[in-house]
């Protein structure tokens, strides 16, 4: 069973803290077996302060981190006046670990990270109000502080708070594939991604009563994903000019109305190349993207692979690997 040890430090946010076990926790392969593993560890083994008013008490030592095929660190506390010591980090806390082993912050966390030299060149995010922080303190660091999460392979860091949800879901699914993920987030209560970055979230004046969102097209979009959408066609579908249509669009998600589409159609095929078997031309068509050579650059753009790469993979994964 894969592993999960979750490192908690002083000062820990309890909200954060709890995710893993709880989207991991709720994991379940086709025959309801656990698929990992949680445990907490701290670094003596003992009680941890929380940020609220209650501690933590923790069974598992440091010693946890050399059996961690996964190692997630939730966010701690950090002030101003850290910036000379970031990290709480004592020398060689990350020497223990075995090669391979996943390493995941959520929200700050990511200095502790960015403090032992794992994220140098590498892009990394974290909570948008700590960004500018970030990059003044770790300037070999390609922050993105528009993202909810950074998948950076054999390193995955989070934005703020419930952006840790987000990354976990896509453990899940980059681990076993999209029907269990969207099981476990039924489960928990949760939508399996979510539209989007943070950028959505950054303060930003609230818009008035009489101000036309873009959801309800968006939704009628979901129902057209094989056919071509131009902007415009959104745009009259929401009675507002082009204009406005793409920057509401962008406030309430994060991105452009194009991006987005293009997201929701890599889904789409995800999905039909997980749970179908439909030839990947015809998968392409469903999706939107018109040929197999357009489904196959727009998959590859996003996740690194080849439609039947990704549906070998997934086949394995739930033992269906010899199905045409």
């Amino acid at each position: 069973m894969h592993r999960v040890v979750v490192l908690v430090l002083e000062n820990v946010y309890p909200f954060e803290l709890g995710i893993p076990a709880r989207i991991f926790g709720a994991a379940r392969g086709p025959a309801g077996e656990r698929l990992y593993e949680v445990i907490t560890c701290s670094l003596d083994g003992g009680p941890v302060t929380t940020s609220a008013d209650f501690a933590i008490a923790v069974e598992h030592g440091i010693e946890a981190l050399e059996t961690a095929d996964t190692l997630i660190i939730p966010p701690f506390v950090w002030e101003p006046a850290d910036e000379e010591d970031p990290l709480v980090l004592q020398p060689g806390l990350f020497a223990t670990l075995r090669p391979g082993t996943r390493v995941v912050s959520i929200c700050t966390a990511a200095v502790l990270l960015a403090a032992a030299g794992m994220l140098n060149g590498r892009p990394a995010t974290t909570h948008w109000q700590e960004a500018e922080r970030c990059r003044r303190l770790f300037p070999q660091v390609r922050w993105d502080a528009d993202v909810l999460f950074v998948d950076d392979g054999d390193v995955l860091t989070s934005a703020g708070v419930a952006a840790g949800v987000d990354l976990c879901m896509h453990i899940v699914r980059r681990d076993h594939g999209s029907a269990v993920a969207n099981r476990t987030a039924r489960h928990c209560v949760v939508p399996p991604w979510r539209d989007g970055g943070q950028a959505q979230y950054i303060e930003q004046p609230v818009p008035g009563p009489s101000t036309a969102a873009t959801a309800a097209t968006r939704a009628w979009a979901l129902q057209r994903l094989e056919r071509p959408l131009p902007l415009s066609e959104l745009a009259r579908h929401a009675q507002v000019s082009v204009r406005t249509f793409s920057r509401r669009f962008r406030q309430e998600v994060g991105m452009s109305p194009g991006d987005w589409l293009i997201r929701q159609r890599v889904e789409l095929a995800r999905h039909l190349l997980e749970a179908s078997d439909l030839p990947i031309d015809q998968i392409a068509r469903r999706a939107g993207f018109g040929t197999a050579a357009s489904l196959r650059q727009h998959l590859h753009a996003a996740i690194g692979v080849s439609p039947l790469a990704y549906r070998r993979t997934f086949r394995m994964a739930d033992g269906s690997a010899d199905q045409p």
